[in-house]
């Protein structure tokens, strides 16, 4: 089963907040979106939804991939990403209480040095939900950062102005407002090209702003 309407909307919200309060990349907001629905199939399967979930269900969740196999770095990335979204909803007031406040994870030992293989990047670019105008952003967001081997700082901080699809550059600012010239590569052009032209406006809903990754507020 899908997200229904409401549950989708939450989670967007709840990605936005997190893309504007904390400055997070579009890798991270990537693997928090997957988290969130991993976990929303798994309350599915229990007869519960992101929204009605108790900590016993969230609780039997995070036990149900330890017992599957699942890495500890793998369950208490989730852990975090439960912790956060069910914290955003107690503040908004979406829900009376939080039921992740007591949830336990597993402990982890000292991490080993860990570097993304080929597989592992195609894994997270393809993540995003294209169906949805947020995940066609989010697809951008990744092929563009990727591609052109942009800083966060960088990428959020793109206007319109500066992406040239035609010529297949864009115009990035780094440290001190350097100016450089970067190709974009047939992936990317196309994946912001999509964006632009089936999302863009949905996500800013009749708002105005020159920044090219846009959230429901208008800003980047």
């Amino acid at each position: 089963m899908k997200a229904t309407g409401e549950e989708q909307e939450r989670i967007d919200a709840f990605l936005d907040a997190l893309w504007l309060e904390k400055n997070l990349g579009a890798n991270t907001l990537a693997a928090y979106r997957q988290d969130l629905a991993a976990l929303l199939r798994a309350l599915q399967s229990q007869g519960s939804t992101l929204l009605s979930a108790t900590e016993g269900q969230l609780s039997r969740v995070l036990s149900g991939r330890l017992q599957g196999g699942a890495a500890l770095r793998s369950v208490a990335r989730q852990l975090s990403t439960i912790r956060r979204f069910y914290g955003h909803a107690h503040r908004e007031g979406w829900l009376a209480q939080d039921p992740s406040l007591f949830l336990e994870g597993p402990k982890l030992g000292r991490p080993l040095p860990l570097v993304l293989s080929e597989g592992d990047v195609e894994a997270l670019l393809a993540a995003p939900d294209r169906v949805q105008p947020r995940g066609l952003r989010d697809q951008a967001m990744l092929e563009l950062m990727y591609a052109c081997g942009l800083r966060v700082s960088e990428l959020i901080s793109l206007k319109v102005v500066q992406v040239n699809l035609d010529a297949g550059v864009v115009m990035a600012y780094g440290k001190g407002r350097r100016e450089r010239l970067v190709p974009m590569g047939d992936m990317a052009v196309a994946a912001v090209r999509q964006y632009l032209e089936s999302a863009r406006a949905l996500i800013l809903g009749g708002q105005m702003s020159d920044a090219l990754f846009v959230t429901a507020q208008g800003g980047p």
